[in-house]
């Protein structure tokens, strides 16, 4: 029987969303749980992009992202990551929408409570990314996303990765895709905002379990007063 695949979530978006910027998981420990996966890096400072296995962060600096493959000692407040194990594929030969394509995927679906892992890779007609800036804790994350950077690119190949979170879930992800993206040639990504896919390969992977991590010394996260219904509301205006 083939080993189950993991969700492995370290911290929750509502805690993002709340202020609690410090990282507290290395990158070194985070890859030891998943090959595929998102997250941001201590302080927000970027998007994290974990793809084969290696980290990156996409930062938003002037005109165009900065993108580096991130050191093993990086810490994270949040990121989402799993071995990714394709169980439906598929080639994409006629140009497609976002919405379109993520129409067909869940298509793949059966049911609609369990979480999927997402991998894409292909040539994009378009691809429009936003990025974190660099925040500290105590500001609330809706506040901060109002000052993203986002960033277009045309005829770009890459690959998008992420997951698609049931709507049981919502509050520890994102309810829907979360995804990111990152460049053949590692020159840009960052948060997928929308995309238009000219062709390309799509794999799903079924999720069938959930392991929830948190951040057990971190007093600010242990001391932290959370407003829910606030939370909520913040991860719909951010996402």
């Amino acid at each position: 029987m083939a080993e189950l695949v993991t969700l492995f979530h370290y911290n929750t978006l509502g805690a993002l969303m709340a202020g609690l910027y410090k990282g507290t998981m290395t990158i070194e420990e985070l890859l030891q749980h998943g090959d595929l996966g998102i997250g941001t890096l201590d302080s927000i400072d970027g998007e994290l992009i974990v793809l084969d296995g290696k980290a990156y962060q996409a930062k938003g600096i002037g005109s165009t992202p900065e993108v580096i493959e991130v050191s093993t000692d990086r810490t994270v407040p949040y990121a989402a990551v799993a071995f990714h194990r394709a169980e439906a594929c598929f080639r994409q030969d006629v140009e497609l929408t976002d919405e379109a394509l993520k129409k067909r995927i869940e298509a793949s679906y059966v049911g609609e409570n369990l979480f999927r892992s997402i991998k894409i890779h292909g040539e994009f007609s378009s691809m429009k990314v936003r990025i974190a800036p660099k925040s500290y804790p105590g500001k609330r994350f809706a506040e901060i996303a109002a000052h993203q950077s986002e960033y277009h690119a045309e005829h770009i190949s890459g690959t998008i990765v992420g997951f698609w979170t049931p709507e049981l879930f919502h509050g520890v992800s994102v309810a829907g895709y979360h995804l990111h993206f990152l460049s053949d040639d590692h020159q840009f990504g960052g948060h997928v905002m929308d995309f238009v896919m000219k062709n390309g390969e799509v794999e799903i992977g079924t999720i069938a379990a959930l392991e929830q991590r948190f951040p057990v010394q971190d007093q600010d996260f242990l001391s932290a007063k959370l407003n829910v219904a606030e939370l909520k509301e913040d991860i719909e205006k951010s996402e």
